[in-house]
């Protein structure tokens, strides 16, 4: 057990921490393997401390999450899953051992209560997720498209590369790359996606005719109040969220009395059929048409967004 009072375990350990790094730095640069294994071996420490290295070392040297299952560490921890798919190098395996040894292997952190080793270990994932962010903030999402999954599989996937970076921006633009592309010739207005719809005396996002489009990422009761306005107002507003959201949305809906006078639509389904659609009016194949949409996409966020890093590029 560690004589160490608590603040000096956690001076200790954030020292521990950017000692660490500094010495995984190579060529001036922190990898994303370096990260993404900081964050594995916290996130042992997280739900076990101490830990022995046979229950978090394989027989091969590998640190057990730092493969399989890493997208879902870095997602439970507010960074995409398309950061690294999995630490890969021996490298990064090895600096992952010698984290555990100069910690320890938790012992160091054997003298600090329950909250206050949890509240010690997130703040040292915090500082890892920052550099994360810094990353992202320089990268485009990349996606490499499979040709031969759906058109709805392609806007899933980048809906799911644009989790915990995009706020909402990524989705918003997407269904008005959409409208722009299916109604050629239409003003399909451009907002940047945090313009409150109040803030700007808007009725929606996108307004056409006697329908009103509402994109959010995380549906609540304020946009289905939204809804309820539009439709008093003699609107149809039509929710568009992520396909995984679309239950809670429709139970907010129910829970306003309003799920029979408007709307609710997968943007994944909203954009794919518009693809299919397309293709089949202008003799194109569906990866043509994505690709099309997405060309709208980042010229429309160039013009209202300041954060470029969230242009899409698909090959």
């Amino acid at each position: 057990m560690s004589d160490l009072l608590p603040d000096e375990i956690k001076k200790q350990s954030v020292q521990i921490l950017r000692e660490w790094l500094e010495s995984c730095t190579r060529n001036g640069k922190i990898a994303r393997n370096t990260v993404a294994m900081g964050i594995v071996v916290f996130d042992h420490l997280r739900r076990a401390c101490p830990v022995s290295r046979a229950e978090v070392i394989s027989q091969g040297g590998e640190v057990s999450g730092a493969r399989s299952g890493l997208g879902k560490i870095l997602e439970s921890y507010g960074i995409p899953s398309g950061y690294l798919k999995e630490v890969t190098t021996r490298q990064g395996h090895q600096d992952g051992q010698r984290l555990f040894d100069q910690l320890e292997w938790g012992r160091l952190l054997a003298g600090l209560t329950e909250d206050e080793r949890e509240a010690l270990l997130q703040e040292l994932i915090t500082e890892l997720r920052g550099i994360a962010n810094e990353w992202l903030k320089r990268q485009n999402l990349k996606l490499d498209i499979d040709r031969r999954q759906s058109p709805a599989t392609w806007i899933n996937a980048i809906v799911e590369n644009a989790k915990g970076r995009s706020g909402g921006i990524v989705e918003q633009q997407l269904v008005g790359a959409k409208l722009a592309k299916r109604f050629k010739g239409m003003d399909i207005t451009n907002h940047p996606a945090h313009a409150g719809d109040r803030q700007t005396d808007r009725s929606g996002d996108f307004v056409i005719q006697q329908s009103v489009y509402h994109v959010t990422s995380a549906p609540s009761r304020n946009v289905l109040q939204k809804c309820a306005q539009n439709i008093r107002a003699g609107l149809h507003p039509i929710l568009v969220v992520p396909e995984e959201q679309r239950n809670r949305a429709q139970i907010l809906a129910q829970d306003e009395g309003i799920h029979k006078e408007m709307t609710i639509i997968a943007l994944e389904d909203f954009v794919a059929v518009n693809i299919i659609e397309l293709a089949a009016e202008e003799n194109k194949d569906f990866f043509r048409i994505l690709k099309e949409i997405v060309d709208v996409y980042n010229s429309r966020l160039a013009e209202v967004e300041t954060d470029l890093s969230l242009q899409i590029e698909v090959r």
